[in-house]
């Protein structure tokens, strides 16, 4: 009697794609993009360079995954603090202790990797990025300008400016009681900017 012992050709699939893009956020977090090498991304990785091209076409087109999977697992839940049943004062003041927060959580990956992410020098990676940053300031305005219209164009440009400033801080060590601190101070210009 015969039995069928044959299996499929090749090695078994061991790469899971998704477990990729995380990998790779990592390492493009707590590096940057631009110090992070296909070098270093296939060593991670634990595929070869042809393997990575077939997988994800370049390594701006990786970046591009993990910012998608950043938006849903690391960056700042905007539509939570944001509420429209929150007095917009009190939700930019939470925005900003949530970014204190978040930005200073990993010690090995300080900082906003979208924000950090702007000054890359490839242009494809840099204009991703730049799109989703441009995304979530689209967001803030709109929360303030939905009560607060006059103001919504300067008070966007002092929350994303104090944000910008968290996440270099973060980058070069402040501690969380700085950065927290930092973000205090900022809320006390905000309550006064804005009618209760």
């Amino acid at each position: 009697m015969a039995t069928n012992t044959s299996r499929p050709r090749g090695r078994p699939r061991r790469f899971d794609p998704e477990q990729a893009v995380a990998t790779a956020q990592r390492l493009f977090h707590a590096y940057g993009y631009d110090a992070v090498s296909i070098a270093d991304l296939t060593q991670a990785l634990g595929i070869n360079p042809p393997s990575f091209y077939a997988a994800f076409g370049s390594k701006s087109g990786l970046y591009a995954r993990v910012l998608c999977r950043y938006s849903g697992t690391g960056a700042i839940p905007l539509d939570e603090i944001l509420r429209p049943d929150r007095p917009v004062a009190e939700a930019l003041a939470a925005l900003l202790e949530a970014a204190a927060r978040r930005y200073a959580a990993d010690p090995a990956a300080t900082g906003c990797l979208v924000l950090e992410g702007t000054r890359c020098n490839d242009p494809e990676a840099g204009e991703a990025t730049r799109a989703a940053n441009v995304a979530a300031e689209d967001v803030i305005r709109r929360y303030i300008a939905a009560r607060h219209p006059e103001e919504a164009e300067c008070l966007t440009d002092f929350v994303c400016t104090t944000m910008t400033g968290l996440s270099a801080k973060a980058r070069s060590g402040h501690s969380l009681d700085r950065l927290l601190a930092t973000a205090h101070l900022a809320s006390l210009v905000l309550a006064q900017s804005l009618p209760a």
